[in-house]
């Protein structure tokens, strides 16, 4: 006779509720994949249109630098009325109008300032791509923890229930034996405290998958997201290159935070140029060329006079109370921090990419211990069931390793999905992330 508290053959109770679970709670029936959403949250989530939109704008700060380089003109105009009463007794009265217009130019020829003006602005552009590049590793990964938080919390609901359900057994038990006199009172007042005890867990399991998929929902800007289930049995991808030194060597050359150090190193070295410049010679082309129109009786040559000229303005500061001396060091001092903060980026995407690569090779070991401890978790409670059968067991032992095999395959399935996770977030650490990794992971899914 099969005991009310057998594990049936085949599917596990474990996998049959997170797959009930699932079907009940996805709305609409279908299911999205993690490149679905993510795309959708590229085109919703705000933090990465704002970093899309600044990238956007740097290359019209280039061309407002550019024009630094070529020549300007411009339109002034003035019109004036002049009335003129004279004393007693010369007496009288006279007036004065004129009306004119000049069109002036200019074409800078010499001016290092200039030049290293246009010289940081088209780094300024370099600058928005690495931060760019931040913010769309950063979504992915975002998406990523988010779609699999929400897979996460399914399968504690499931172990949650399924753990409810045998204790629910249990108590019906309990009682039942109670009644014939084959139990105490004791053994249905501990079935009675478990089974409240896996009430309060399964309300707090509910409450935390609600809240992940609101998480979800709000990254991606869609409601009810159902994400798929990876595919079983399931075969994580290895770690490679084997190696962490190869992801930091990889790390210090394309890193998104590397490269902005950098940059940010050369713009701080055209800054010193550009006060350097304070003390150099400019040399402009200017031209002008305007006439005015005069009349009224105190005109001396009533009608319109016409005036251009053409030549060339030279300019050296001679002396300026020390601003341009004491610019230069102050830029020199700030070119050593830019110095500094490089080196200081450069250790702490090294310390990162390493801490997630080990990161990451101890959830592979993690997932493989408790692949064994899921298959010892199968045979403990066939034994158990065993053992209940011929008398040398209680319900309350075949209780206990139908949780502990229940938290096992929970514990297993956290662990899968944060070695994804993790994989991608060590990618993001050595700074080769991109949209196309997510396709790996996609694969694992359910089709």
């Amino acid at each position: 006779m099969r005991s009310p508290l057998a594990v049936p053959s085949g599917r596990t109770p474990i996998a049959a509720l997170i797959a009930g679970l699932a079907m009940t709670l996805s709305s609409p029936a279908w299911s999205q994949s993690l490149k679905e959403l993510y795309e959708a949250a590229r085109a919703y989530d705000a933090t990465y249109l704002a970093a899309k939109a600044q990238a956007d704008s740097a290359e019209y700060r280039v061309a407002q630098s550019e024009a630094l380089l070529k020549p300007s003109a411009a339109l002034a105009s003035t019109a004036t009325l002049a009335r003129l009463d004279l004393p007693i007794p010369r007496g009288g009265e006279g007036s004065s109008n004129s009306a004119g217009a000049t069109v002036s130019g200019r074409y800078p020829l010499i001016n290092q300032a200039n030049q290293a003006t246009i010289a940081q602005s088209r780094k300024s552009m370099d600058l928005s791509k690495a931060d760019l590049e931040t913010a769309e590793q950063d979504l992915i990964v975002r998406v990523a923890q988010a779609y699999f938080d929400v897979l996460a919390s399914q399968d504690s609901l499931a172990t949650q229930r399924a753990n409810k359900a045998a204790i629910t057994e249990q108590l019906a038990s309990a009682k039942r034996n109670f009644e014939v006199g084959t139990a105490t009172i004791t053994d249905t007042r501990e079935a009675q405290a478990r089974f409240d005890l896996a009430t309060a867990s399964e309300l707090a399991a509910e409450n935390d998958l609600r809240t992940k998929r609101i998480a979800l929902d709000q990254l991606v800007g869609r409601s009810a997201v159902a994400p798929k289930q990876l595919v079983v049995p399931v075969v994580l991808p290895a770690v490679l290159p084997p190696d962490a030194e190869v992801w930091v060597t990889a790390a210090d050359q394309q890193h998104p935070t590397i490269r902005r150090a950098r940059v940010a190193l050369d713009v701080a070295q055209l800054e010193t140029a550009k006060a350097r410049a304070g003390e150099k010679f400019t040399l402009d082309a200017v031209g002008s060329v305007g006439a005015t129109y005069t009349n009224g009786s105190l005109a001396s040559t009533p009608g319109t006079s016409k005036n251009a000229s053409v030549g060339l303005q030279f300019n050296l500061p001679l002396y300026t109370g020390g601003a341009t001396q004491n610019r230069i060091k102050e830029t020199l001092v700030l070119e050593e921090k830019s110095r500094q903060d490089l080196e200081a980026a450069r250790r702490g995407v090294t310390q990162g990419t390493r801490v997630a690569f080990f990161g990451v090779q101890s959830l592979l070991a993690q997932v493989k211990a408790l692949e064994a401890a899921e298959t010892s978790g199968k045979l403990a409670l066939e034994a158990t069931q065993l053992g209940y059968r011929v008398g040398v067991r209680v319900n309350l032992d075949v209780l206990n390793a139908q949780r502990d095999l229940y938290q096992t395959q929970r514990d297993l399935a956290k662990a899968r999905y944060d070695v994804l996770v993790n994989g991608l977030r060590l990618r993001q650490a050595s700074g080769q992330l991109a949209a196309s990794d997510i396709d790996a992971v996609n694969a694992l899914l359910a089709k």
